[in-house]
């Protein structure tokens, strides 16, 4: 009798449309999570490309900061005064700076005693993708952490220039002579390095940075 009393259009869903509902509000909730899925992979490459170039950044930071110093001697205003006076620190030649390896030192005398010590030798060095630098009397160690990059090419080039000072000498030079007088060797590097994301091989980046000596080495000396 009470089914007599409601209305026809009052008595729910039927089951197909229930169906065609529920099916509706899956599609739904499929893009929904298609579209989140897609925003947080975004996210997370982003994260690993930023935490790779920081540590880059800071890897570069501290070669070019280190390199910037090589050839320091206390002693340097002794070399236009004396072919005799040579700096035991300069030896940063280009036969000294391979593709993936340099070694240079600087003087950390309080005293200057002209000698290259243990603890003056320093240097960077890719090793099984990994870059390692020299710390004096103490041996290579990891400079790049391995659990975060692999660096895939450490690459150090000199770039040398010589400028003539024989002008600056008291007594002057024979015309004749092709080498007379002192000369600054004006010494730079250019420092690459490209490494790929330990937590996803398809992430790769590069630095290039361009270095300039600030101990500029003297050959030679002014005639006597």
């Amino acid at each position: 009798m009470l089914g007599h009393l409601i209305p026809r259009d009052q008595r729910g869903l039927t089951l197909v449309e229930l169906m065609v509902g529920l099916a509706v509000g899956l599609i739904v909730v499929l893009a929904a999570s298609a579209v989140l899925i897609e925003r947080l992979r975004d996210h997370r490459a982003l994260l690993v490309e930023a935490r790779l170039m920081q540590d880059l950044r800071t890897s570069m930071d501290i070669v070019t900061r280190d390199l910037r110093r090589a050839g320091y001697w206390g002693s340097a205003a002794k070399s236009m005064q004396s072919a005799s006076a040579t700096n035991p620190y300069v030896a940063i030649a280009p036969s000294h700076a391979t593709a993936n390896t340099v070694n240079f030192a600087f003087s950390r005398d309080a005293s200057e005693n002209n000698v290259v010590d243990e603890n003056e030798n320093f240097g960077f060095r890719l090793r099984k993708g990994v870059v390692e630098m020299l710390i004096g009397g103490g041996g290579w160690q990891a400079l790049t952490d391995a659990g975060t990059m692999t660096v895939d090419a450490f690459a150090v080039t000199p770039n040398t220039q010589a400028v003539s000072l024989r002008d600056s000498c008291e007594k002057p030079c024979d015309p004749a002579a092709t080498a007379c007088g002192p000369a600054q060797w004006v010494r730079g590097f250019t420092v690459s390095i490209t490494a790929r994301s330990a937590a996803d091989a398809k992430v790769v980046r590069s630095l290039r940075s361009d270095v300039r000596l600030r101990n500029d080495a003297v050959l030679g000396a002014c005639p006597t």
